[in-house]
């Protein structure tokens, strides 16, 4: 019989700083290597769309990875950026220790099958409203949103069209503007 050793929240604080990335999804620890450049000009581009909203409405703090999302003790997360409504701000601690209103990861080849995958999950079984996959090769983004069996996909953005979330009144981001060019 194989014992399996479940992970937690302290044993990545004793891991080394090797600027891979580590997460834990019930228990199980994923270790990937830091993103391409073009994962991080879209990170950076969505980001930069998020605050100038935010300028104008002031109603919540937006995150960006490298950043613990601590759901439980055994399912710790990094997502690439990460939305917080002002009502839920107390779980803005050291970490991020509770749910977030809303997770966006831009795809990378070496995580795309988990963010679409085990992360999708666990986000979906801990409650995260809504959780946006940013595609960087097929130039798209899959809108989930939370419904009562996990999350249902709500809409597939094309990089000609505008993403807009009930969560966020008045936000409409142009996906022309966040993809990079080949």
């Amino acid at each position: 019989m194989a014992i399996s050793i479940k992970f937690t929240h302290a044993d990545l604080l004793v891991m080394p700083d090797d600027g891979k990335r580590r997460e834990i999804i019930d228990g199980e620890l994923f270790v990937t290597p830091s993103p391409l450049s073009k994962h991080q000009i879209a990170v950076g581009r969505i980001a930069a769309a998020f605050f100038r909203y935010l300028d104008d409405h002031p109603i919540g703090e937006l995150l960006l990875a490298p950043l613990d999302v601590i759901l439980s003790d055994y399912d710790v997360l990094e997502p690439d950026l990460l939305f917080i409504l002002n009502e839920h701000r107390s779980i803005i601690q050291d970490w991020v220790r509770g749910v977030p209103d809303l997770v966006v990861e831009v795809l990378s080849p070496t995580t795309a099958r988990q963010d679409r995958g085990p992360k999708l999950k666990a986000y979906a079984r801990f409650g995260v409203p809504e959780y946006w996959v940013v595609d960087l090769e097929q130039r798209v983004v899959e809108v989930y949103q939370l419904a009562e069996q996990g999350y249902r996909l709500a809409q597939t953005l094309h990089e000609q069209e505008k993403l807009a979330s009930p969560l966020l009144s008045g936000f409409a981001l142009n996906l022309l503007d966040i993809f990079p060019s080949e």
